[in-house]
């Protein structure tokens, strides 16, 4: 008996416009200096929310090729097509770790250069 991904797995790239987006618009954030820090704030968590949906994935992959490999009568194409999908995932994974990585650099630096503004305001009255 062939032991083949469930079809519930087929429907796995249904997101790929989700993904796309958040992708694209980290790309696009990271590009322009304008974003505030709520921006780059909720793209944080959205992309660490994606991040944790890769690792499910990667890791439900990973059981579905060890089934197959235990399996003697498993079609070679199925083995196959995980092993495309992991590696995709895996891609997309690293990707994004580097995308959330200048992120979080791009918060500091705004964090930092508010600060900085803060500290080189002149006092009003009344904050004293």
């Amino acid at each position: 008996m062939a032991c083949s991904a469930p079809p519930a797995r087929k429907g796995l790239r249904l997101t790929e416009p989700l993904e796309s987006a958040l992708l694209d618009r980290l790309r696009e954030v990271l590009r322009n200096e304008s974003a505030t820090e709520g921006e780059l704030r909720t793209l944080g968590e959205q992309a660490d929310g994606w991040a944790r949906v890769l690792r499910a994935q990667i890791h439900a992959g990973e059981q579905r090729l060890q089934r197959l490999n235990g399996d003697p009568a498993s079609p070679l194409a199925d083995i196959a097509a995980e092993l495309r999908l992991l590696d995709a995932l895996r891609a997309e994974t690293i990707e994004l770790s580097s995308l959330t990585g200048e992120l979080d650099r791009r918060s500091r630096e705004l964090r930092a250069e508010w600060l900085v503004r803060q500290a080189s305001a002149p006092a009003r009255e009344g904050d004293a």
